[in-house]
């Protein structure tokens, strides 16, 4: 996937650091990116381009997070876009490969997250499907803890970002890729849990293993996101020719429980 040619405009490092610097985002910021390339337009220098614009901004206090999610180290029976036929699903199981924080691609959260991932003394967190990657003297503490059984809860990288009180970024993408909703999930009381399967290597050997985890939910975050942004703290504005989106992790998460509470309705396990 690329992004397209340039017709009019062209962003560049300099001009998308400029935009950003707009928005809000400060040097020794830690903030949490979710992007699109393509919707920025043309950018001089792609992928590169955006991250080293994010980086010159960002200072070197400052931390880079993106997730770097696996979604295909799954039962087959789970695969969408596309899906499998079940009469794949045998041969798919036995060669699925076991999840290599260095060699994993992330290519299914974009080629920014993709770029972040295998930049230059990247830090990534462990778990086989929902890791963060990151870059920053912050990293390594921040996705030091990511427990298999807490895909994106207070044991996982994105706790470690509530507790830093970071911010995110939506960069050309909306609030249904907003994962810092997903930690609210975990407040609520009589969650409904369900079992998961991934494929790691452990002692050198290739194995499945299963997990309880709560059963995450990210249907109704775009509603949730646009009250959010109604309500709360939210600075708007374009980066390239995308709109982009800037808030705390520790205001969605407040607001999302409550909006939760008053908009689901689940019945408890």
């Amino acid at each position: 996937m690329t992004a397209p040619l340039p017709t009019e405009s062209m962003a560049s490092r300099a001009s998308l650091a400029r935009d950003f610097r707009r928005l809000g985002l400060n040097a020794g910021d830690t903030v949490l990116v979710h992007a699109s390339l393509r919707s920025l337009g043309w950018v001089c220098g792609g992928a590169t381009g955006v991250v080293l614009a994010l980086t010159d901004v960002l200072g070197r206090e400052g931390c880079l997070i993106v997730p770097a999610q696996t979604p295909d180290n799954r039962d087959p029976s789970r695969w969408e876009n596309p899906r499998v036929p079940e009469s794949m699903w045998d041969e798919i199981r036995d060669h699925i490969l076991p999840f290599d924080p260095k060699r994993s691609p992330a290519l299914a959260m974009g080629l920014i997250a993709e770029q972040v991932r295998t930049w230059p003394g990247a830090i990534r967190s462990r778990h086989p499907q929902t890791s963060f990657a990151g870059i920053g003297p912050a990293a390594e503490k921040l996705l030091a803890t990511h427990e298999l059984s807490c895909q994106l809860g207070h044991e996982s990288p994105l706790g470690a970002l509530y507790r830093a009180d970071a911010r995110f970024l939506l960069l050309g993408v909306g609030f249904d890729r907003c994962t810092a909703f997903h930690l609210a999930e975990y407040n609520l009381p009589g969650q409904v849990t369900r079992t998961n399967r991934c494929v790691v290597r452990k002692r050198g050997q290739r194995r499945w293993v299963e997990y309880q985890d709560i059963d995450l939910n990210a249907g109704d975050f775009a509603a949730l996101g646009n009250d959010f942004e109604n309500d709360r703290s939210v600075s708007v504005g374009t980066v390239g020719s995308a709109t982009a989106r800037l808030a705390s992790v520790r205001d969605a998460v407040s607001y999302a429980e409550g909006w939760f509470m008053k908009n689901r309705h689940r019945t408890p396990s």
